[in-house]
């Protein structure tokens, strides 16, 4: 069987499923989620003109002055006087809505007040119009604010509640669960006698895809026992009603690797196997009941490259994501690389600036080099060797997914 070139391999996986259905949800609830429709301004930022210093509003045909003051505007007041007349002037603060008239704002530091006279002392506000915010100079009623599938932050949820929104309508959350292969796992903390391993998959990939904004309905250890798995399986995709069932360990070609006959024994069936890169070749895609399988190889690092490069897109187009998949961008080799065989190789390393330098120890289970790492250099098959202050692409850890 011929490896599966990554492109095609995340391309297959995407079009394998098809975003969940949206639904609103508090603005309070949003921060991580997609915005599944465009969203359009309900009202004007600034409502009005407002002041963007303390001072005194006045008429620019007035100045330099002196004025005299006629009242007194603060955030939240609405105006309700006759325009300002010639000479005249409205104490204001920050905020706070332009009398009629007014069109400039005299910042404090800048004028003398005796009683109600206020004397221009400093160089004044220059032109028309300073120090005012004017009427929907942020955005107006009916603008396009946020484009359909994008994450959405903090500014991005401050700006929808500035617009006029308590809710908004976003992605679904998908629901994943993970099964954990191997007799010699113990969960995380447990004592750990001689020929046991800490289960350190399970808790990675559980982070991974709750940052990517899924849920995660089950997380599981099974030996490796085909009845075991096999009933796992069945569960996850049934009891758990998992969109994604993701397995880590048991994907390759050996006695104990247990996922493939499991899936089939379960009513599954494999769409894919075997991928063209370094690390991460033994990875399956398949179906069972509703859900997809992703069975990811049981070395931490594999798991974790192969999960930043499947897992999280498929998480990111079920949620409504617009991009799901990582960008790669330009950054200079510090050192030499060799040529590349047959497969794409992702090399980790450390990003600093425009440079980027591999980690020395690319063993496909040293976490400890590997959790040093903050990217990927991607190697494409058959690439020749690089020299040192060549320009490679790079996959670093915010678009990936994997920013701590």
């Amino acid at each position: 069987m011929s490896l599966l070139p990554v492109e095609e391999a995340q391309a297959r996986l995407l079009a394998m499923a098809s975003p969940l259905p949206a639904c609103p949800a508090p603005l309070a609830e949003a921060a991580g989620r997609y915005l599944a429709e465009p969203l359009a301004a309900a009202r004007d930022q600034p409502w009005t003109d407002l002041s963007a210093m303390d001072g005194y509003a006045v008429r620019h045909a007035d100045m330099p002055g002196p004025w005299r003051v006629v009242g007194e505007m603060a955030a939240g007041a609405v105006p309700g006087r006759a325009p300002l007349g010639e000479g005249e002037a409205m104490r204001i603060f920050t905020g706070a809505p332009l009398p009629p008239g007014a069109d400039t704002v005299v910042v404090q530091e800048d004028v003398h007040v005796d009683g109600t006279l206020v004397r221009l002392t400093g160089e004044g506000p220059g032109g028309r119009g300073r120090h005012v915010r004017p009427r929907a100079s942020d955005f107006a009623q009916g603008a396009t604010l946020l484009p359909a599938g994008i994450r959405l932050g903090p500014a991005q949820v401050a700006l929808a509640a500035l617009a006029g929104y308590g809710a908004m309508p976003l992605g679904g959350r998908p629901r994943i669960s993970i099964l954990s292969t191997g007799s010699e796992l113990v969960p995380p903390g447990a004592p750990c006698s001689p020929g046991r391993l800490p289960a350190s998959n399970g808790v990675m990939l559980r982070a991974m895809a709750e940052g990517a904004g899924a849920t995660v309905a089950g997380e599981t250890l099974v030996p490796d026992d085909l009845g075991l798995l096999t009933q796992a399986l069945r569960h996850a995709a049934e009891a758990d009603e998992a969109h994604v069932i993701v397995t880590s360990g048991g994907a390759s070609v050996g006695d104990h690797d247990l996922v493939r006959p499991a899936l089939e024994a379960a009513g599954g069936s494999i769409d894919f196997w075997r991928i063209a890169m370094r690390p991460g070749k033994p990875l399956i895609v398949g179906r069972i009941g509703g859900a997809i399988l992703l069975g990811l190889p049981g070395n931490p690092v594999s798991a974790m490259v192969t999960g930043a490069l499947f897992l999280l897109p498929l998480v990111r187009h079920l949620a409504g994501a617009a991009e799901p998949l990582p960008r790669t961008r330009d950054a200079m080799l510090a050192v030499d690389m060799p040529a590349v065989g047959g497969r794409t190789d992702f090399v980790r390393a450390t990003v600093a600036g425009e440079t980027v330098t591999p980690i020395a120890f690319q063993d496909s289970a040293a976490m400890h080099a590997a959790a040093r790492a903050n990217a990927l250099i991607v190697r494409p098959a058959d690439s020749p060797a690089s020299r040192a202050g060549e320009k490679a692409p790079i996959l670093d850890w915010p678009a990936l997914g994997l920013a701590g």
